[in-house]
């Protein structure tokens, strides 16, 4: 038996690597594009970058594609696009580019609305690679402290805190300190984590591969022989640590992380877990200058290449033919539409906004189109509270690292109770607080705002509890809604003043809260969700990620972004297998290939980029466009 399924995978392997790399075309990583790094620029110099308005008369001509929102998963597309020569607009609904990238100002306080910490960024990584291609060597990260989190668990009279610290044998090691006689479920649990982070990169064959190729992978069961996080993708992240330990409190420490892709420990699935877990395990990082750098050079590529990035765009349909081919955009100006023509038009907007609010009623009945709908859900929606501080991070005990707050180690039963409840009394007592201080974690904040400090602070609440003022004016909603919004924001500051002392009510010079429908407004998500489509066990069907593909069922429609892959900037990439990220209808892959040193690249002492070390390969499947890319 075993032989007859590894002949057929060779076959399969065989076809989708002559797929792969049989299209010829230009190669957007064919050169090494970093270029010394430039001084970081002021608030009001990038602004002249990030927040272009949308005119009819800057729209370019002859574009190549246009891409229906800004965050990483646009930007991204149109940047690998770019680079191979090809004319881009990207149009964003908001009044600045980045998607949950964007930062925004208030009372002289810069807060970061999504971008907390990135793993993964070694110089020798392929993520950092991409990442440096994307940006032109621009971006500068900084480490986060070691231990980057912490995990507090308990009321005030009872309250534990455990580190969390990275280092692939230091991360285990630090843990049994904590647990001692632990050590066998630790070991069984960094080793599941890792085998199942490995096993993704069949989750990205089943979006590159030929439709037939997939579909016979799913049907013929194959996708849990091959790969673990297949295999263990349908079982609960509860069921798998309650079957390793029996502490209660090991048990929360293993599973602390679900509020980075937001669902509670018995509806998540160990597979995804798994995937934050190995992210962080050879460190955190920040940008340097904060989450606003990432699309600031972003942009400039683009635009290199003849396209543009236009702000207070809103797109209200997608424009078809006779033939139902995607062949541009609708863009509202005051009363008026604007067609924008395309050959190619690419979704960044989420599923639901994409299938349910941009195509006409006849082809959102398409059956094709309602089969992928009904495999998704929206995700939970999320609550983030922004307080400026009087102090610098010193002063008020902030440093470069993360708390996660718990008022108890029973998260199913604290959630399920908070999410089922009324919500005035959910108001008082959020049960899971995430905790940074981007200011702290920023090695130049001080120099642009010295003696002040921010926090950010974020965790989960029903859109529902929200929905009825959802169609007021989002600066002026009612005093009902800004009653609700500030019992959770009191209720949470008590948690926060209660483990840093030095933070009191007389040093919040501004505090204020973003809701669900804050979220709805700012970011465009349907339900207010933070993560996109939910991203709990049945998202990690063999048959949902064989179906939901860049490749749309309407001609020239693709989509990007974290209802298309994974949530978050860069998810989980492991080593040594290759994985995808699809970005419309381009695939990007890499593998781990050792590369020979430049001598004195742009003059830099890193030590990246040498034959001992691994670098990118990236193999970019347009297969519309015969553009293909290896390096």
């Amino acid at each position: 038996m075993w032989i007859t399924v590894g002949i057929i995978c060779a076959v399969l392997l065989a076809l989708v690597l002559k797929y792969i790399f049989t299209t010829s075309g230009p190669n957007p990583f064919a050169r090494d594009t970093r270029e010394p790094v430039r001084e970081i620029l002021t608030k009001k110099e990038k602004n002249k970058v990030l927040k272009q308005g949308f005119l009819a008369s800057k729209v370019p001509e002859n574009l190549d594609a246009v891409v229906i929102g800004s965050g990483i998963g646009g930007l991204g597309i149109a940047v690998l696009l770019a680079k191979v020569g090809k004319k881009v607009l990207v149009l964003e609904q908001h009044d600045r580019a980045g998607g949950c990238c964007h930062t925004f100002t208030e009372k002289g306080f810069e807060f970061d609305v999504g971008i907390h910490y990135i793993g993964d960024l070694q110089e020798h990584k392929p993520f950092r690679c991409m990442l440096d291609q994307l940006t032109n060597g621009q971006l500068q990260w900084e480490p986060l402290d070691n231990p980057y989190d912490w995990v507090v668990i308990g009321p005030p009279e009872n309250r534990r805190r455990y580190p969390i610290y990275s280092g692939r044998t230091r991360f285990p090691e630090e843990l049994k300190k904590c647990f001692p006689g632990e050590e066998k479920a630790i070991d069984e649990y960094v080793r599941m984590c890792k085998k199942a982070g490995r096993g993704i990169w069949l989750l990205a064959m089943l979006k590159l591969a030929p439709t037939l190729i997939a579909k016979f992978l799913v049907y013929t069961g194959l996708c849990k022989r091959l790969s673990y996080f297949f295999e263990m993708a349908d079982r609960s992240l509860t069921e798998v640590v309650n079957g390793l330990t029996e502490n209660k409190d090991l048990r929360a420490v293993f599973t602390y992380i679900f509020g980075t892709y937001g669902n509670m420990p018995k509806d998540a699935s160990f597979s995804m877990h798994s995937l934050l877990v190995t992210h962080y395990l050879n460190g955190a990082w920040y940008p340097k200058g904060g989450a606003t750098e990432i699309a600031f050079h972003m942009i400039p590529i683009i635009e290199k290449a003849g396209g543009a990035v236009l702000v207070r765009a809103p797109v209200n349909r997608i424009l078809f033919n006779s033939n139902n081919e995607a062949i541009g955009v609708s863009v509202m100006k005051g009363q008026e539409e604007v067609h924008i023509n395309a050959p190619m038009v690419i979704s960044d907007a989420g599923i639901f906004n994409t299938y349910q609010q941009l195509l006409p009623k006849n082809l959102q009945a398409m059956p094709a189109i309602q089969k992928q709908l009904s495999l998704m859900k929206n995700g939970e929606g999320g609550l983030s509270v922004f307080v400026g501080l009087d102090g610098s991070k010193e002063e008020l005990g902030l440093k470069a690292d993360n708390y996660w707050i718990f008022k108890e180690n029973n998260y199913d039963e604290l959630w399920e109770a908070y999410t089922n409840g009324d919500r005035e009394e959910s108001a008082k007592n959020v049960p899971m607080l995430f905790v940074a201080s981007p200011s702290a974690k920023d090695p130049i904040w001080q120099e642009r705002n010295p003696g002040k400090s921010t926090v950010s602070l974020v965790s989960f609440a029903s859109y529902e509890w929200f929905e009825e003022w959802k169609d007021a004016k989002v600066t002026n909603r009612s005093p009902e809604y800004k009653e609700l919004k500030r019992a959770f924001i009191d209720g949470i500051l008590d948690v926060v003043m209660d483990v840093f002392p030095n933070i009191t009510r007389d040093k919040i010079e501004y505090v204020d809260a973003g809701t669900p429908i804050t979220n709805t407004h700012y970011i465009g998500a349907p339900k207010g969700e933070i993560y996109g489509a939910d991203h709990g066990i049945a998202r990690f069907s063999p048959e949902l990620n064989a179906t939901i593909r860049p490749q749309t069922p309407l001609k020239n429609l693709y989509l990007t972004g974290q209802d298309v892959f994974l949530c978050g900037l860069p998810e989980r990439w492991p080593e040594p297998s290759p994985v995808a990220l699809s970005s419309s209808n381009a695939t990007c892959i890499w593998t781990p290939l050792p590369w020979p040193r430049k001598p004195n690249l742009l003059n830099r002492s890193s030590s990246s980029y040498n034959s001992k070390t691994y670098m990118c390969r990236f193999v970019l499947g347009l297969r519309e466009n015969g553009i293909r890319a290896t390096v």
